[in-house]
């Protein structure tokens, strides 16, 4: 992007709330919308509605239609019973898995030297065997995905990608922050670049990068951790040549989020713009479509519509689900699953995390000697940094806060995400770092024994209490640790002592990690949701084995209470 173009813009972005092109939504008939979709739902041939949609076709698109519209024609209002919905799905499609190839990353290796830095022999076997779960969770694509796309709901991405694990079968966007933190630790850089060279791929076909790599994600992203990754490579690598390809595709992303994801506010008699998620498209979510669809029965097809908007833009925010996102008669963070308004939410850790790649954009330019193009991301950091204070930042509690559109006031209920600018570095005066860990000791948070709750309502969504999720404890710990008092840095450590005791623990009972665990308890997973907890796992790992770097000389397999 040029000075003149990237100041355009900014200028627009700031003042005209511009919507971009938005990418068509999924035209499949068969994985997005259409008939075999809702009746094979319908019909809970699977556990997870996920199944079905990451089936692959054993013959062209059209032919399986027509396949299942001659049969339909030969039942009541064109509805197939089970048995001969499942016979037509032996027939026609393969199960999900087909899409892969077996691989194991070649550039993994069994003593990576941060290993050495972890005292505890207890805690240093296990770093090591969460090092070699990474060749468990390779995955590469089948050649015959990029020859045929039309039979696959999997995008085609160039590279092998280390997945989540469990149903998450695939990339997914925010995770590969965390897991590529990981595989640098473990000195895979290979993998690590081939990962980041798929998230490119995306962004040039896409304009931004997708929740995942399926057809069905077309129309939603993720928390936008492009840029971080690209940063975690260079400070790796010190690949100067790779930063000045990258920096193009990042400011496409950049641009995606600012146009079609961000929001002109008036407050005080100030202008301000920030960000939130937003998905327009109302139709159920075809990876969970019957609990979508039973969700709005009974409303009004304006608001069904709605419902499921605000469901994909829940599934945007990585937060699915959760009663931050509930508005109801509205009110804050009370009703049920029906009451989700994620549309309505500016979220502090977007906004600081989009703040922290601004600020790091403005790096990358003054790495590659372009001065005017860092000075306007600077700029528009500064802008973002006034915005965050005047909206989202409130002095007497000592944190940032969600901002509800619909009754123009802050949430002030307890989510570690009040907590996002310390961890993206986007506040104004040092006191805050302080009045920050104040809040979060009086917040009631960390009274558990096992890490840091997603929130301190029960609502039974699995982005609630009594869950705690690696990537919001990582944030935290990393936040805190980078503050300059000793009471900040203590909290940081404690914090990491707890989150590491839970994983290992968990670890020694089922040896397995987990996507999230639960705050109470001993090593125990966490759970509610749409579906069960997922083993694997990706973020956890990557998670783990960061705070096993940073504090492995005083970590210990016994653990400590606070």
């Amino acid at each position: 992007m040029s000075n003149l173009k990237a100041l355009c813009f900014l200028s627009l972005a700031l003042f005209a709330s511009v919507k971009g092109d938005v990418p068509p939504p999924c035209d499949s008939e068969i994985y997005c919308t259409g008939p075999i979709l809702h009746q094979v739902q319908e019909a809970k041939l699977f556990d997870d509605d996920k199944h079905f949609v990451d089936m692959k076709l054993r013959s062209a698109p059209d032919d399986v239609l027509s396949a299942f519209r001659n049969l339909s024609s030969k039942f009541p209002n064109t509805t197939i019973p089970p048995v001969k919905l499942e016979e037509f799905l032996n027939t026609s499609f393969d199960q999900p898995g087909t899409e892969f190839e077996s691989w194991a990353p070649p550039d993994w290796h069994e003593k990576p030297n941060f290993l050495s830095g972890i005292a505890d022999d207890k805690l240093r076997e296990w770093a090591e065997k969460i090092h070699g779960l990474w060749k468990s969770l390779g995955r590469k694509i089948h050649s015959d995905v990029k020859d045929h796309p039309e039979l696959y709901s999997q995008i085609y991405t160039p590279h092998p990608v280390v997945v989540p694990g469990g149903r998450f079968r695939e990339l997914y966007y925010w995770d590969s922050y965390w897991v590529i933190n990981g595989l640098l630790l473990s000195e895979m850089t290979d993998t690590a670049h081939g990962m980041i060279q798929n998230f490119l791929y995306l962004v040039n076909r896409y304009g931004f990068v997708p929740n995942g790599g399926r057809i069905y994600y077309e129309r939603r992203s993720q928390p936008p951790f492009l840029t971080l990754m690209v940063e975690s490579y260079y400070q790796a690598t010190k690949d100067k040549e790779f930063l000045r390809a990258a920096l193009p595709v990042l400011e496409v992303e950049y641009q995606f989020w600012m146009e079609n994801r961000s929001v002109d506010l008036e407050l005080n008699g100030k202008q301000h713009v920030l960000n939130r998620y937003y998905v327009e498209v109302g139709l159920p979510r075809p990876e969970s479509y019957l609990d979508d669809l039973e969700l709005a029965e009974g409303l009004t097809d304006g608001k069904k519509e709605q419902l499921w908007m605000d469901l994909k833009t829940g599934a945007e925010s990585g937060w699915d689900f959760t009663s931050r996102w509930y508005i109801a008669d509205g009110s804050d963070n009370s009703g049920t699953l029906r009451d989700t308004r994620t549309s309505q939410i500016l979220p502090a850790d977007l906004n600081a995390l989009l703040c922290r790649n601004e600020k790091t954009l403005a790096s990358f330019h003054r790495l590659l000697g372009d001065s005017d193009s860092a000075a306007v991301y600077d700029q528009a950091a500064a802008r973002r940094l006034e915005a965050i204070e005047s909206v989202l930042w409130d002095a007497e509690r000592g944190a940032w806060f969600d901002y509800n559109l619909m009754t123009r006031s802050k949430n002030f209920e307890f989510y570690p995400s009040n907590l996002g600018p310390i961890w993206a570095q986007c506040y104004s005066q040092p006191e805050m770092g302080e009045k920050a860990v104040q809040y979060l000791k009086g917040s009631g948070a960390l009274q558990f024994p096992n890490g840091v709750p997603t929130s301190l309502k029960e609502s039974g969504q699995q982005w609630d209490y009594p869950n705690a999720w690696p990537p919001l404890q990582h944030m935290l710990i990393d936040g805190f640790s980078k503050l300059p008092s000793e009471d900040a840095k203590k909290l940081a450590f404690e914090l990491a002592q707890r989150w590491i005791k839970t994983n290992w623990l968990a670890y020694i009972k089922y040896e397995a990690m987990f996507e999230k665990y639960d705050v109470n308890g001993d090593g125990k997973p966490g759970g509610g949701g749409e579906y069960e907890v997922q083993l694997g796992f990706g973020w956890t790992n990557g998670v783990a084995l960061q705070l096993l770097d940073q504090y492995g000389a005083t970590l210990t397999s016994g653990g400590r209470r606070v």
